[in-house]
């Protein structure tokens, strides 16, 4: 049957969609730019979803605690973007991550000593960085993911965990967008086809299993 003649998810079902990633024994946690531009309502990026950054904390704190590597990424251009390439040029609220901006800032109380600072330029966390070479020196196998924006950035780089040999587990609470469509769209597409679509709670209780 088409889509429309039963339910969504029954009918991804059906067609073949839908399996299951299970949790490894290694996980990290990989926090995509959770930066002032998406938390400052001044910012034309900002996403109105400021329980993301309470959500992200606890991960981390938790995360730390299990001895799981934290990794937050960042974006910061070179002087009018040319490091940028069609991306800068496709969407001009990225000039909100030229060098020295304070919107390229992560906010108040996230970061810690112990975590991995990525740089990036592009939606993707694993391109053009060394991420994928990192997680893998480490052992990880299993990698949680949140923050901004999930039709975006995280979208992007859910997609490149899975094709860099990572089980890739997206955490519903953890991640914003400018508007809940997109939110709950690409967070159905991702569960369907790239990713585990889990809970805070649930992300929780798996990281506290590896304590």
């Amino acid at each position: 049957m088409a889509g429309s003649e039963r339910d969504l998810a029954a009918d991804y079902e059906w067609a073949g969609f839908g399996g299951r990633l299970t949790f490894g024994r290694r996980p990290a946690l990989l926090l995509v730019d959770i930066v002032m531009a998406y938390l400052d309502p001044t910012a034309p990026l900002f996403a109105g979803t400021p329980a993301v950054l309470e959500s992200a904390n606890r991960l981390a704190a938790a995360a730390r605690a299990a001895g799981a590597p934290v990794v937050l990424t960042h974006v910061v251009y070179q002087a009018r973007g040319m490091d940028g390439g069609l991306f800068y040029e496709k969407v001009p609220a990225l000039r909100c991550f030229d060098a020295g901006s304070p919107l390229g800032a992560f906010p108040a109380g996230l970061q810690a000593d112990t975590d991995l600072v990525v740089t990036k330029q592009y939606a993707s966390a694993f391109f053009g960085t060394s991420l994928a070479s990192t997680l893998h020196a480490l052992g990880v196998d299993t990698v949680l993911l949140g923050g901004f924006s999930t039709s975006g950035c995280v979208r992007a780089s859910a997609l490149d965990t899975l094709q860099n040999g990572f089980r890739p587990f997206v955490v519903r609470e953890a991640c914003g967008d400018r508007d809940p469509r997109p939110h709950e769209a690409n967070l159905f597409d991702l569960q369907a086809k790239y990713a585990e679509v889990v809970s805070e709670a649930e992300a929780l209780a798996l990281l506290r299993q590896r304590t």
